[in-house]
């Protein structure tokens, strides 16, 4: 999900590890915090493979500052992640929005629409927090109220998530594979 986070970001302007480290947060950071442990780790690792490239700009008043930017290579590992999410990216909500947030760089809507049909099938499948008997619980089912509000929250949340799914997928299907990608605009 970091690489995922380093690429797409960068295939939008080029950034420097700060700036980028503070995108990163305010994607996904209030539920999985970036580290530098983890960050400065995962942009070396890019870089070595070929996929990152650095250069230094004057700072605004001492040190250089690195300037991070993709990299050909790094733009189609970018688009195969993007047309190949791992199945926690598709069934984990935060990492499913990372997917999402940088799935407008494919540039086939068939493709995009493909990812969003395997979120749709995985959030088609019964499913809860809580079993009874192998058998998902439904709000209605507990006299636990504070279970029975996280199980209404997710339902509302998950309807609402398939009803924009099925949105998208039929805006895409409309697409002209010529027109690009479908950013929304």
């Amino acid at each position: 999900m970091l690489e995922l986070s380093i690429l797409g970001f960068l295939a939008e302007e080029p950034l420097h590890g700060y700036e980028l480290k503070e995108r990163i947060k305010a994607l996904s950071g209030h539920v999985r915090p970036v580290s530098d442990g983890a960050l400065y780790p995962a942009i070396t690792r890019l870089i070595k493979s070929g996929k990152l490239d650095q250069h230094e700009e004057p700072g605004a008043s001492a040190a250089p500052r690195r300037i991070l930017s993709l990299t050909a290579e790094g733009r189609e590992d970018l688009l195969e992640r993007l047309r190949h999410p791992r199945q926690a990216e598709i069934t984990d909500q935060v990492r499913f929005n990372t997917v999402l947030s940088f799935l407008r760089h494919l540039p086939d809507p068939d493709e995009q629409a493909a990812v969003l049909r395997r979120r749709l099938e995985f959030l088609n499948t019964p499913t809860s927090f809580f079993y009874d008997g192998g058998e998902p619980v439904r709000a209605e089912e507990t006299d636990d109220l504070f279970r029975a509000g996280m199980l209404r929250v997710a339902r509302a949340t998950g309807e609402a998530e398939r009803t924009w799914l099925e949105e998208a997928i039929e805006r895409l299907s409309r697409a002209d594979p010529g027109d690009g990608p479908a950013t929304g605009r």
